[in-house]
């Protein structure tokens, strides 16, 4: 069911795959373009390696995206899955791989989501800088975000 309301959500925004800039362009333009999303900020773009195990690959561009939406938590995520898709991330695939976009939820107002498909603070957001930085960039007071049990 939509909200009434537009929710404020984070979504973090990778791609380490072919043209890198032009899939995180892509994405935010599609996201925006999505009936219920509307527009926020955007971080500036970060370059950095891979954090984790995985196999050997490319640096990643990074930002995050400010949104406000009318969509529901899973609705949101089936657009973002759609976006990857559209732009060439195959699923399934071995964890960590390389891949041409990567859109996670980061945060979705002040809900705590604990689904098998879908964790919401994402679970690593605090420990990943081209998060942290993204989000202190658009003046995210991430003190307020719910707290996940590990």
């Amino acid at each position: 069911m939509p909200c009434v309301t537009p929710v404020v959500v984070h979504v973090g925004l990778g791609s380490n795959v072919g043209d890198r800039d032009a899939h995180l362009r892509a994405a935010v333009a599609a996201l925006g373009a999505t009936r219920g999303i509307g527009g926020g900020g955007l971080s500036s773009v970060r370059e950095g390696a891979l954090v984790g195990d995985g196999p050997p690959q490319g640096p990643f561009l990074n930002a995050v995206v400010e949104l406000r939406t009318t969509l529901a938590p899973a609705a949101l995520l089936g657009v973002c899955l759609a976006i990857e898709q559209a732009r060439g991330r195959e699923r399934p695939a071995p964890k960590n791989s390389p891949r041409p976009l990567d859109l996670d939820i980061l945060a979705y107002g002040s809900a705590r989501i604990d689904r098998r498909d879908l964790v919401v603070p994402h679970r690593e957001w605090a420990n990943r800088e081209f998060v942290t930085a993204p989000l202190a960039e658009l003046g995210v007071d991430t003190g307020a975000w719910p707290q996940l049990e590990r």
